[in-house]
C-alpha cells in the first residue's frame, strides 16, 4: 500500500468495533478517562513515556493528537466501552511502514479492565483492519521483557515471537531488553 492510501484512509479516522468495545478517534473530552490510568506508574512501567502528572497534561496530549489525526500521521485508537462509552485505554499502529506492507500495533489498558481479554480482543480488531483495509503484509509487536501481559496478549495474537534484543532502547534512563513479536497475512487465517 502507498502512502497516499494509507492517507486517504486515515484522513478521517474510522471508528472500529466489537462485540464489547468502540475503537473510534481520542478526543480532548476523555481526558478525565485517559488521566485515570495515565498518571499511575504501574501502567507506564513498561512504555515509552512517563505518567502524566496532570489533568492539564493529558489534556494537551490530546489537543495535539486531534492535530495529528487532522494531518493523518496518528493511527491509534481510543478503546471505549460499548455500553457506557467510558475510554478505557488505547490500541492502533505505532507506525506503518507503507514500502514493506508491515505495520507495528500497541496497546494499553487501564488496569482495572486487565483480565477480561479486552486488550487482545482490541488488538484483534486492529490487526484485522491492517490485514483488511491496509492491506498489510506483516504485523509486529514489541514488549519490554518483563512485560509478561503484553507477551500472552501478542500470543493470543496468533504472533509469533521472534526473539529479544538485548539493551536496545534506553528508556527512562534505563536500557531495555525488547521483544519481539509478528504475524503473516496468511496466518492470521
Amino acid at each position: 500500500m502507498k502512502k497516499d492510501a494509507i492517507y486517504k484512509i486515515f484522513h478521517k479516522m474510522p471508528t472500529l468495533t466489537t462485540e464489547r468495545l468502540i475503537l473510534r478517534p481520542m478526543r480532548v473530552s476523555d481526558a478525565y478517562d485517559m488521566y485515570e490510568y495515565a498518571c499511575r506508574a504501574d501502567v507506564t512501567e513498561y512504555l515509552l513515556w512517563s505518567p502524566h502528572e496532570s489533568i492539564f497534561l493529558t489534556k494537551d496530549y490530546l489537543a495535539y493528537i486531534e492535530k495529528r489525526y487532522k494531518a493523518a500521521e496518528f493511527y491509534d485508537w481510543a478503546i471505549t466501552l460499548a455500553d457506557s462509552g467510558k475510554m478505557i485505554g488505547t490500541a492502533g499502529f505505532t507506525k506503518i511502514d507503507a514500502q514493506n506492507s508491515c505495520g507495528e500495533i500497541g496497546y494499553v489498558l487501564n488496569p482495572d479492565y486487565h483480565g477480561k481479554g479486552i486488550a487482545t480482543e482490541a488488538a484483534r480488531r486492529v490487526m484485522e483492519f491492517g490485514f483488511e483495509k491496509l492491506e498489510l503484509h506483516r504485523i509486529e509487536a514489541k514488549f519490554m521483557r518483563g512485560n509478561d501481559a503484553s507477551l500472552r496478549v501478542m500470543e493470543k495474537l496468533g504472533m509469533t515471537f521472534e526473539g529479544y534484543h538485548t539493551d536496545a532502547m534506553l528508556v527512562k534512563g534505563k536500557y531495555r531488553t525488547i521483544g519481539y513479536c509478528a504475524i503473516i497475512r496468511d496466518e492470521n487465517k
